[in-house]
């Protein structure tokens, strides 16, 4: 199951309307161990999920035609803000033409964390149904929230300050 951006037009606005893109939380998903990945990001360094154990990661599955992109800027937000207490972002492209359409993307936006491409086989590790997909993974290395749709930027925000305040044995 590869997820496709055919036109934007055609995805856009179907974005902001579906019902997995409103404020869901993906219960399931939730307390368990987030599944470990090693991907590279554009300049080919690995980036692996299991090396930011510690910090509370915030983990956004994306795509460049997506109208889920209105979240990036509170993620460089958040990352800005929340750095030094230990929280890392990372954002997973799901575009299915890769680099092609997410480098011209990246060099326009200027991204504060570093970004992926992921792949099908990562999709369904983490239940990405429909995008977009925001994950908060605990310091324990526990997923502690998974939603589905555009996030609620003040209660999430809050979520983070709160697993920021958490140590890593919770």
């Amino acid at each position: 199951m590869r997820y496709r951006a055919f036109t934007p037009c055609v995805f856009v606005a179907p974005c902001l309307l579906l019902p997995a893109c409103s404020h869901k939380s993906s219960p399931a998903s939730i307390g368990r161990p987030a599944p470990d990945f090693s991907l590279v990001d554009p300049s080919g360094t690995p980036v692996r999920l299991s090396a930011y154990k510690g910090k509370v990661v915030l983990l956004d599955f994306w795509a460049t035609w997506c109208g889920c992109k209105i979240e990036i800027p509170w993620y460089v937000e958040f990352q800005n803000k929340y750095r030094d207490a230990g929280l890392s972002a990372i954002g997973v492209s799901m575009d299915a033409d890769g680099w092609k359409s997410v480098k011209p993307f990246l060099a326009e936006h200027k991204l504060n964390y570093p970004v992926v491409i992921g792949n099908d086989d990562l999709g369904q590790q983490f239940e990405l149904v429909n995008m977009p997909l925001t994950l908060l993974i605990g310091r324990n290395g526990n997923i502690a929230e998974s939603h589905a749709g555009v996030v609620d930027k003040e209660r999430f925000e809050a979520k983070i300050r709160s697993l920021l305040q958490e140590s890593t044995t919770n």
